[in-house]
């Protein structure tokens, strides 16, 4: 895993139950610093405030959307880089396209556990390239 794990994690959901379950998840993969918001405008904020490493959004929350959230994201010069995991309990093809065509660094669709989290967190964070000797 190439990923480092101390870096700040965004968990973005606007159920209580899904934050706690992803949290959990993410400290099984060993990731330390986790900060939650309850929809897209609250994420925003936290995001100027502070750098985040990733973020893992919900799709759907009121008022602001993960698809809106991942748009403003990657229209902001200081947030584009950061690596956005979108998370869905819908697998609709336009909806994976449409993140896709935003800048979406990986999709996931519910129910998922660890290990599939694991997988798209370390798809996100490519190995590190060692010079040739």
């Amino acid at each position: 895993m190439a990923v480092d794990l101390s870096i700040p994690v965004l968990v973005v959901d606007d159920y209580n139950t899904m934050i706690r379950i992803i949290r959990n998840l993410l400290k099984q993969l060993g990731f330390e610093h986790i900060d939650d918001a309850s929809d897209g405008s609250v994420a925003l904020a936290k995001m100027r405030e502070r750098k985040y490493g990733l973020v893992i959004s919900d799709w759907n929350m009121e008022p602001m959307t993960g698809y809106d959230l991942l748009q403003e994201v990657r229209a902001d010069p200081d947030l584009s880089s950061i690596p956005f995991i979108m998370v869905t309990a819908e697998s609709k093809t336009e909806n994976v396209i449409a993140a896709k065509k935003a800048g979406v660094s990986n999709y996931i669709v519910k129910p998922f556990n660890a290990q599939t989290l694991k997988n798209k967190i370390d798809a996100v964070f490519p190995e590190e390239q060692t010079p040739a000797a």
